[in-house]
């Protein structure tokens, strides 16, 4: 996702931040590439006709790589199942296609094996093109709860709509079928992946599905249960930014910032912002300031004589344990690590990868790239090793000894729900907020292929990761203290009020 074209399809909540960390976009994703690796050949034209049998050749290419490369893949889908849609998709290239047409069938594939972390990104160039050019979207934005969309900001010109209406139908058909259709692109285990990746980005996956449109009609319960129609214009991009920077100010997590503060009192906060250096594209592993900036919170919450500590990963989407320990060794009282088992596929596209990274960065040796490789050559293909993650250790001397609260919800990522299961299996801390999306006991650390005709990457899972308790049951962490998140956002934080609530009421 590079420049201007990431913003075209988010919603204002996450737009806001975008818009005032324009100049850190580039650095953040490139310290996220080893979790959401960013799709190849960005500058090609999308519109550029693939023949027919380089097509196959790329089907047989994605199908081959996955069943090489990942480590389940057919852990939620038979064989038989993606056999038969192998063969029905194979049948379907009849003729020349551009690389978007391509590109639906292919991620379609990928996403069909219900594992968030195989996948082929989103064309965020393509629609960003055609947002440049003038092309018209869906203005409007959901939060999906429990299989049920509602609008979480409205930006349409139509006095019908209201946010935290629910949407029934649209276009004719049920809003169930839509969150199918547009989901049936989206790579996630469970429907709630699914749909809390939707919510920011459901105007993109629309015009995946059926291109432009001059307007949509909704069927709408309103909060007194009163059904109605409306008619929705689309936007175009400039019009659709003169009327989200026109909007009411709402509460956003600016995921970048690190912050520490007293709430009160007795209260201490803490959002530490991601788990990679932020501040410095130079050096994204790099954590001394990070420890600085840890250090000096916690002896600030003990020289105020804290009792209690909010710990804030919402929306945070996380990075190296390296950053998140040190935090945790402020409160542990035994050693720790945020996998209880870490067993990795050993294959020629998982060498390949991680090879490629080692060639990028020869004096790294000791790095745990090189490790990988060493167990990678002893390792024959298709067998799995042991990866050992080490004991990070308790801190010596002063510790918090305080109640510590960890606010998590749906778009808590990668590092930071293991740290949050990390607080939850051990015992260390109460979670608080909404279940996340991102699994603690999960197919992850990916790596990539590239498909020959397309240059597609394809990203797979090569690990099965089981959180601390040693679950082996997929799945989120779950709160101890359910608080959701608003449907639409008001100007205040209602999640931490809430919360502050519970804390004084202990």
């Amino acid at each position: 996702l590079e420049g201007e074209t990431f913003a075209w399809g988010l919603s204002k909540s996450t737009f806001t931040i975008w818009n005032k960390m324009r100049q850190l976009l580039a650095m953040t994703m490139a310290a996220l590439v080893q979790f959401m690796p960013i799709a190849s050949h960005a500058s090609e034209n999308w519109s550029h006709p693939i023949a027919a049998d380089d097509a196959r050749a790329d089907l047989v290419a994605l199908y081959s790589g996955l069943q090489s490369a990942h480590f389940n893949l057919f852990v939620n889908r038979s064989r038989e199942d993606y056999d038969a849609l192998f063969d029905q998709t194979l049948a379907t290239f009849k003729q020349p296609q551009s690389r978007l047409e391509l590109w639906r069938t292919l991620q379609a594939f990928t996403a069909f094996g219900r594992v968030a972390h195989a996948k082929i990104d989103f064309p965020a160039d393509a629609y960003g093109e055609y947002r440049e050019q003038g092309g018209k979207a869906f203005p409007i934005y959901l939060k999906i709860d429990d299989g049920r969309a509602y609008i979480s900001e409205n930006y349409s010109s139509s006095d019908v709509v209201s946010e935290g209406d629910e949407i029934l139908a649209f276009n004719d058909d049920p809003m169930s079928a839509w969150l199918d259709r547009t989901g049936s692109y989206v790579s996630a285990d469970i429907p709630y992946i699914a749909h809390s990746l939707l919510e920011s980005g459901f105007p993109m996956y629309l015009w995946l599905v059926i291109g432009e449109r001059e307007t949509f009609e909704l069927q709408l319960r309103k909060d007194n249960n009163r059904i109605v129609t409306a008619q929705v214009a689309a936007l175009s991009y400039d019009d659709l930014l003169t009327r989200i920077e026109a909007a009411p100010e709402r509460f956003t997590l600016d995921y970048t910032s690190r912050v520490a503060q007293m709430l009160d009192e007795s209260v201490g906060y803490l959002r530490p912002g991601p788990f990679y250096n932020v501040e410095n594209p130079d050096t994204l592993w790099d954590n001394t300031a990070m420890i600085e900036f840890v250090d000096a919170a916690f002896e600030s919450f003990i020289a105020n004589k804290a009792k209690a500590l909010v710990l804030d990963l919402r929306n945070n989407p996380g990075g190296d344990n390296s950053f998140s320990d040190p935090i945790i060794a402020w409160v542990a009282d035994e050693p720790f690590r945020f996998a209880s088992s870490f067993l990795v596929r050993s294959s020629n596209e998982a060498a390949a990868s991680n090879q490629a990274r080692l060639d990028a960065h020869p004096d790294a040796t000791t790095s745990v790239s090189a490790l990988y490789a060493e167990a990678f050559s002893s390792t024959p293909r298709g067998e799995t090793f042991k990866f050992d993650i080490p004991l990070a250790q308790p801190r010596q001397g002063k510790q918090f000894e305080g109640r510590v609260y960890v606010l998590v919800n749906r778009n808590s990522y990668s590092n930071a729900v293991n740290t949050a299961a990390i607080f939850q299996d051990y015992g260390w801390g109460t979670i608080v907020g909404e279940p996340t999306a991102d699994f603690a006991t999960t197919y992850g650390a990916m790596e990539h292929f590239t498909l020959p005709y397309s240059g597609f990457k394809v990203s797979f899972p090569k690990a099965h990761i089981v959180r601390p308790s040693g679950d082996t049951q997929p799945g989120g962490v779950q709160p101890d203290i359910l608080i959701s998140s608003p449907i639409v956002a008001t100007a205040t934080d209602t999640v931490l009020e809430r919360l502050l609530e519970t804390i004084s009421e202990d």
